[in-house]
């Protein structure tokens, strides 16, 4: 399954200049792990950094400027850094496979002369087999909805690196339109966008002859950005299975009536083991009211008669709801949960993250995950290296570090000592 090596964002709200992982220049850096958590305290920018996922899968979805707009975001000027009149930019370095070779997908979004928000700049690019430096070869280069695209897995070329990319690429398009002999193959497209405000990967990743194109559209398409709320779960739902969790969990019942009915053996392995992470919980199902809604039921022990979704508990339900979507058989590639730990009973939250690594790192079909927290009791089941800091910076920005490249907490962790205990302490904040 695919894996986010690293990313780099900048100009995004707090996060003026962010990298986190490793990029196609800076190779001797760590990637980003299986799981992936960044800590840190309130107003660093972690839920900026959770958003900044959402809006890339958004601008996908239905373009930059709805994008802008959607979930509360207000519009590209509120989310662009603060005093900045520069694009908002991302860097997503990333690998279909284990051993396939990385692909960097770059994206700028800007400002056009109408007020609106656009693409002003789109690129995927891909070292070629046998490549090990330098750099990669651009396989799709667009600027503002004009460009090229070449076919298939391995055609591209290079470009510069500075705003000279531009005029190099409005001259090759122009070699190509008046049918000038040149260096490019029978491979490379032409590509110019009706709607500057669509990602050019939207288009070209339906196309069959575009695969790797088609494979990052795909990828995006599948992340899972967990937008639940207990409120949500407590809905009462018309009844009919669904095979996969909505973000706002508000299919939760649809989700458990699928699996009695399609997989009741799994089904039963997957309640048992919640039940045992779930302090009280002997059974859950589910039952059809008169009118067709559906009733997520739950037994706990003690009791004779069951109680229901309205009934439970906010953490009682996180917990049920985080279960079954990392139980899905069918996982989404790339998995963000912010602050999870809202709603729970402490000693859960160990079990939670000690969860959600097990699923990351279960093999080759497993989702990536990334979480973001500021609760000691859940830092205490990290690593140092799948740990990151979130700081403020003198000037109001947002900067990140490394727990596994601070010496001494290495060191302490290796002694024994706990993650979130040294973090309480502020030993992470130390230099």
């Amino acid at each position: 399954m695919a894996k986010i090596e690293g990313i780099r964002i900048a100009n995004y709200r707090v996060l003026k200049n962010l990298t986190l992982g490793k990029l196609w220049n800076t190779q001797r850096v760590q990637p980003l792990t299986p799981m992936s958590v960044v800590i840190g305290k309130n107003g660093v920018g972690k839920s900026s950094l959770f958003d900044a996922f959402g809006f890339l899968a958004d601008c996908l979805k239905v373009g930059v400027e709805e994008a802008c707009d959607t979930r509360g975001r207000g519009g590209f000027q509120r989310i662009r850094s603060q005093a900045s009149d520069e694009s908002i930019r991302f860097e997503l370095y990333y690998r279909q496979e284990a051993r396939a070779r990385p692909i960097t997908y770059e994206l700028e979004i800007d400002l056009d002369d109408s007020g609106r928000p656009y693409v002003s700049r789109e690129r995927l690019r891909q070292r070629r087999k046998g490549q090990s430096h330098g750099r990669p070869f651009s396989f799709l280069m667009m600027h503002d909805g004009r460009g090229l695209a070449w076919k298939g897995e391995a055609q591209g070329r290079r470009f510069d690196e500075t705003h000279e990319s531009v005029s190099e690429l409005e001259s090759l398009i122009d070699r190509l339109e008046r049918g000038v002999p040149g260096e490019e193959s029978a491979e490379t497209e032409i590509v110019e966008l009706q709607d500057r405000r669509k990602l050019g990967i939207a288009t070209l990743g339906a196309l069959k002859q575009h695969p790797r194109i088609s494979s990052f559209r795909q990828f995006v398409e599948g992340w899972y950005l967990s937008y639940f709320t207990p409120h949500a779960a407590r809905s009462l739902p018309l009844a009919g299975p669904q095979k996969h969790l909505n973000v706002d969990g508000d299919n939760l019942g649809n989700v458990v009536e699928f699996m009695e009915r399609e997989q009741p053996d799994r089904f039963k392995d997957i309640l048992t083991r919640i039940a045992g992470r779930i302090p009280g919980i002997d059974r859950i199902d589910t039952e059809r009211s008169p009118d067709g809604r559906l009733l997520l039921r739950f037994n706990d022990k003690g009791f004779r008669d069951p109680f229901y979704a309205q009934q439970m508990s906010d953490g009682t339900l996180k917990v049920f709801a985080y279960l079954i979507m990392l139980a899905d058989p069918q996982p989404p590639p790339f998995i963000c949960i912010e602050e999870p730990e809202n709603g729970l009973y402490h000693k859960l939250l160990e079990v939670l993250a000690e969860e959600l690594r097990a699923h990351a790192t279960a093999g080759k079909n497993a989702p990536q995950v990334f979480v973001t927290t500021h609760q000691p009791y859940f830092v205490d089941a990290l690593k140092p290296d799948e740990t990151w800091i979130l700081e403020k910076r003198a000037d109001g920005f947002a900067k990140v570090s490394r727990a596994s490249d601070n010496d001494v907490v290495r060191a302490m962790v290796e002694e024994g000592l706990p993650l979130g205990g040294l973090w309480y302490s502020e030993y992470l904040d130390r230099k």
